[in-house]
């Protein structure tokens, strides 16, 4: 294999190492980079209960991705499975991000430190995970379950944004967020009024990492009552909260040190750790259950009972707001026909073909789950997906006729 195709493969490591934003919001320079367009062959489409049984009946199964065979392919795999892997291509994608990082004014070395310092490190050798999350993750050998990874979560997120954005720097990753939000929006996000029983508005972020999103979501509904952000993992959760409790001293006044974006303190947060699928939260307690980039990292199994749990702790009304990739867009599929390149993202996300090829099952299943279901674009490769739990007078009516 020529130096300049171990370059090519290099750079698209890159863009899968360090965080699944790395998978997210970009493809490598094989393919133009994630805008802020939406896409114009995914209309604003919404589904009835009723109707999703013939939603995808007729269509023939879509094909898995198979690895390319030959030469090429060969050594990648043999790369993949050996120290060549660990010490090497890993070690000069992570530096590549790194750089993008320090050039685009993200202070990830100074801040990586900073935050280190504030941590008191656990021991969470005896938390018990399921099975599939057991796993590497983002080219992390340990996954999600270590420090490392938790401290560069929000690192690696605002480099990625950066180096597909370019124009908006450091502020990159909050456009691509920002698109989720105006795409929501369009199709009708919103805080339901709680019943009298329960009487506050809450907010669930699932799969809330070191709670990013949570915190994003804090500052755009002031008026929510309770946020609790859920995670697996015990270190991007302690990191979460670390940062939670050091607002809003997390970055000093001239910015040249501490964390990498201000942090403001807010009491309605809580990060717990625990199973999306588990809660323990009270049925019909909830305003809004947040998914954001997740469920691409989920078996469709897993995926199901994270969407099952969500109906059940939603209000009446309440609402289930989904922002994930979208495989059926033309980016994603030329990259998912590029074996080389999506070889290197399957080994640093072990579920994507399983969500590639269960997106119109999962759809399925939402649909006939929730009252109503709508969906949109959200950039080039991505879409919002907004449900609405039935009413629970509706649901008796609907029994009584069926």
């Amino acid at each position: 294999m020529t130096i300049y195709t171990w370059k090519n493969l290099l750079v698209a490591l890159a863009v899968a190492n360090g965080c699944s934003a790395f998978l997210h919001s970009s493809t490598t320079t094989i393919h133009s980079r994630a805008t802020a367009i939406q896409r114009q062959d995914l209309p604003t489409t919404t589904f009835l209960h009723s109707s999703s049984s013939s939603s995808s009946t007729n269509e023939p199964p879509k094909q898995r991705s198979q690895p390319r065979s030959g030469l090429a392919q060969e050594l990648l795999n043999l790369a993949l499975k050996s120290p060549l892997w660990t010490y090497v291509m890993v070690p000069q994608a992570r530096a590549s991000i790194v750089k993008t990082a320090e050039s685009n004014g993200i202070q990830w070395m100074n801040a990586k430190a900073w935050l280190n310092e504030q941590l008191t490190i656990k021991d969470y050798n005896q938390v018990v995970y399921p099975k599939y999350y057991q796993q590497s993750f983002h080219a992390y050998q340990d996954g999600n379950l270590s420090y490392d990874a938790a401290v560069e979560q929000e690192l690696a997120s605002r480099a990625v944004g950066a180096r597909n954005f370019p124009k908006f720097g450091e502020k990159g990753e909050d456009v691509f967020r920002d698109s989720f939000d105006k795409a929501l929006s369009s199709i009708g996000a919103r805080i339901c009024d709680p019943p009298t029983e329960v009487g506050k508005q809450v907010i669930v972020d699932f799969g809330c990492g070191t709670g990013t999103s949570t915190r994003r979501l804090a500052k755009q509904y002031p008026d929510v009552d309770q946020l609790i952000g859920i995670d697996l993992s015990p270190y991007f959760v302690d990191v979460g909260t670390t940062l939670l409790e050091l607002a809003p001293n997390a970055i000093d006044e001239n910015g040249s040190s501490g964390w990498i974006t201000s942090i403001d303190p807010d009491e309605r947060i809580e990060l717990r750790q625990g199973e999306m699928a588990n809660t323990s939260i009270p049925s019909n307690s909830v305003s809004v259950v947040n998914l954001s980039l997740v469920v691409h990292e989920l078996p469709m199994s897993v995926a199901k009972q994270v969407v099952s749990e969500a109906y059940r702790i939603l209000q009446p009304g309440g609402q289930l707001w989904i922002s994930e990739m979208d495989f059926e867009s033309t980016a994603y599929k030329a990259q998912r026909e590029n074996a080389l390149l999506f070889s290197l993202l399957r080994a640093t996300e072990p579920y994507l073909d399983e969500y590639a090829d269960g997106m119109q099952e999962l759809r399925d299943f939402i649909v006939d789950m929730f009252d109503s279901t709508k969906i949109t674009a959200a950039t080039g490769r991505h879409y919002a997906l907004l449900q609405k739990r039935v009413v629970e007078t509706m649901m008796m009516i609907k029994m009584w006729i069926e």
